[in-house]
């Protein structure tokens, strides 16, 4: 018993004629009394009585009528939907990411990408970039946006694809130094700063570059993220070397309200970004049509950034 005995079948059913269901499938007569011969040898089962023309049904045939409808119904929705998914307008993607692309950039983003597309379902959660880079390897998201500078252990259970960025320098726009081109450790010297906490390889990095130019480094504030310290430079009592999305994050959520210039710092300050997906299950269709997206849109940020 296959699909197409059971759509001859059904034909069969509702129109109580083999020429009618002929003329509905587009089908020749013989070939459909041919598929209903087939079909009740197979099933060793008679479905018609045959009185002259007519085709009487057997109670065994109603019941074969209710499960083909339900059968012939399934596979329909179910081709649709994979046509919908080929077509990346349904599905779901499960995303996590470090908090600073995640409050602002990515739902602006995802917003912009599922827009046309309401049967696409969109799970986003806010992890460190540690635990980001875990449950990606776990399977438990399909696409995950971190952090990796620090990270570099096993990867056997998720592929990573590095972007690489330098930080930017932060300072209220009311602060002599925004009127620079680039902004040193030398310029910074005794300035209140603000930092991400001193187990964060941007803070040994910047501490660093403060103690080769012989100035000080006058850590007023540090948090486990950057966006919180944009409230203190905003406020004009500090300064900060932070990675480039997260002045994007500020720059586009405060477009009204240029209170903080991002400007380059001397020296670099790398901050790398990596987009993981799981190694041991592949993406959807439309989970790596939205990696790519965001790769290319992360990639454009990453150029010259400073203003």
């Amino acid at each position: 018993m296959n699909s197409h005995q059971l759509a001859v079948f059904r034909e069969v059913m509702k129109t109580g004629s083999v020429s009618q269901a002929a003329r509905n499938l587009h089908r020749t007569q013989p070939a459909i009394s041919a598929a209903i011969k087939t079909l009740e040898e197979e099933l060793r089962l008679t479905l018609f009585l045959r009185e002259g023309r007519r085709l009487v049904p057997v109670p065994e045939a109603q019941y074969l009528m209710e499960e083909a409808t339900e059968i012939l119904a399934r596979m329909e929705t179910a081709q649709q939907n994979l046509a919908n998914m080929r077509d990346r307008v349904q599905g779901s993607i499960r995303i996590v990411a470090m908090p600073g692309p995640s409050t602002f950039l990515l739902p602006d983003f995802i917003s912009r990408f599922v827009a046309g597309k309401p049967e696409v379902r969109v799970t986003l959660a806010t992890r460190s970039s540690p635990q980001v880079r875990s449950l990606v390897a776990a399977g438990s998201f399909d696409i995950g946006f971190c952090d990796m500078t620090r990270f570099r252990g096993d990867r056997k259970l998720y592929t990573a694809e590095e972007l690489p960025s330098n930080c930017l320098c932060a300072v209220p726009a009311s602060h002599p130094l925004a009127g620079r081109r680039v902004i040193t450790a030398t310029d910074l010297n005794g300035q209140p700063m603000g930092a991400l906490q001193p187990d964060h390889n941007t803070y040994q990095a910047t501490s660093q570059a403060f103690l080769a130019a012989g100035s000080e480094f006058n850590l007023r504030y540090d948090a486990q993220y950057f966006l919180p310290l944009f409230h203190f430079i905003a406020a004009g009592q500090a300064c900060a070397v932070v990675d480039v999305l997260s002045a994007e994050s500020y720059r586009r959520s405060n477009a009204g309200e240029p209170r903080i210039r991002f400007l380059p710092f001397d020296p670099a300050i790398p901050f790398g970004y990596s987009i993981l997906t799981p190694s041991e299950r592949p993406l959807s269709q439309l989970a790596a049509s939205f990696a790519d997206a965001w790769r290319g849109y992360v990639a454009d940020m990453l150029e010259p950034a400073s203003d």
